[in-house]
C-alpha cells in the first residue's frame, strides 16, 4: 500500500465523537456544589473555559483568573482541591454517561463501522482521561469497544494537553504510519492545531461550544458526519496529499 494513501482514522473524543460538553458542564457545577463551592459555570463562560484544554487545567485557570480571592494558605490547597473537584466531576460524568445522557454524535458509528470494514485503523488522540473514554464508549458501543481501536492516546499517555500536539505524535509512532497516511478528526481550535501541528490534515465538527473557533487551516468543516463514507474521506485525503 503507497505510504500516501488513507490508511487510517484518528478521532478526539470530546465534541467529536460525541457532543459531550453540556455534560461536561453539568458535571463541573456538580462537583462545585459537592464541595460547598459557590461556583456556577454558565454556557457563556464554559465555551470560554474551553479555550484550556483539560478538567484539572480548567478548574485551576478558572481559580487563579477569576477566583484569585481563595489563598492556598500552605502550598497543597490548591491541588488536593483541584484533584478532589476533578475526582467529583469525573464520576458525576460517568454517571450521566449510563443514564444515557451523551450519545455519539450522527455519523459516528456508522463510519466507524465502515472503515473497519474497509481495514482502515482506527485510533483515538485526546487528553481526556480514560475513564471518560471508557464511558462514553462502552455505553455506545459495547464492553468490547476497545477491539474497534488500534491504538489509543489519552491524558495518562499524553500529559502535554492539546494544542500540544504529543498526543498524535504518538499515535502516528504507535501505528508506524507517516501523517500523510491518516485524517484527523476535531471539533475545536486547540484540537485542529495540534493535528496539524503534526502534519495530519483535519476534518472538524464543531459544537455548539466550539462553532466560533477559528478553522482555516481544516481540511474539511462539517456539521456532523451523517452521510459521510469511507469514498469521501479518501478523497478529501486525495485532495490534502495533492496541496
Amino acid at each position: 500500500m503507497p505510504a500516501t494513501s488513507l490508511q487510517a482514522l484518528i478521532f478526539d473524543v470530546d465534541g467529536t465523537l460525541a457532543d459531550t460538553e453540556r455534560a461536561h458542564l453539568a458535571a463541573f457545577n456538580y462537583a462545585f456544589a459537592e464541595e460547598g463551592l459557590d461556583w456556577r459555570w454558565d454556557e457563556t463562560l464554559y465555551t470560554e473555559l474551553l479555550e484550556i484544554s483539560g478538567g484539572k487545567e480548567r478548574i485551576l485557570h478558572y481559580w487563579k483568573a477569576c477566583r484569585s480571592d481563595m489563598i492556598d494558605i500552605d502550598g497543597s490547597g490548591v491541588h488536593d482541591m483541584v484533584s478532589r473537584l476533578h475526582a467529583h466531576k469525573t464520576a458525576a460524568y460517568e454517571a450521566l454517561v449510563k443514564d444515557g445522557r451523551v450519545r455519539l454524535r450522527p455519523g459516528v458509528l456508522a463510519l466507524l463501522t465502515e472503515a473497519k470494514r474497509e481495514n482502515l485503523h482506527l485510533a483515538i488522540a485526546t487528553t481526556t482521561s480514560p475513564v471518560n473514554i471508557a464511558a462514553l464508549l462502552r455505553t455506545a458501543i459495547g464492553p468490547d469497544w476497545r477491539l474497534n481501536f488500534s491504538v489509543i492516546g489519552d491524558a495518562s499517555t499524553a500529559p502535554l494537553k492539546k494544542p500540544n500536539p504529543q498526543v498524535y505524535l504518538q499515535m502516528l509512532k504507535a501505528l508506524k504510519l507517516p501523517p500523510q497516511a491518516c485524517l484527523a478528526f476535531e471539533d475545536s481550535s486547540n484540537g485542529l492545531r495540534a493535528a496539524t501541528a503534526a502534519g495530519i490534515a483535519t476534518v472538524i465538527t464543531p459544537t455548539h461550544f466550539t462553532a466560533s473557533h477559528d478553522f482555516t487551516v481544516a481540511l474539511r468543516v462539517r456539521y456532523d458526519l451523517d452521510g459521510v463514507t469511507v469514498d469521501d474521506l479518501r478523497s478529501w485525503h486525495c485532495d490534502a496529499v495533492s496541496r
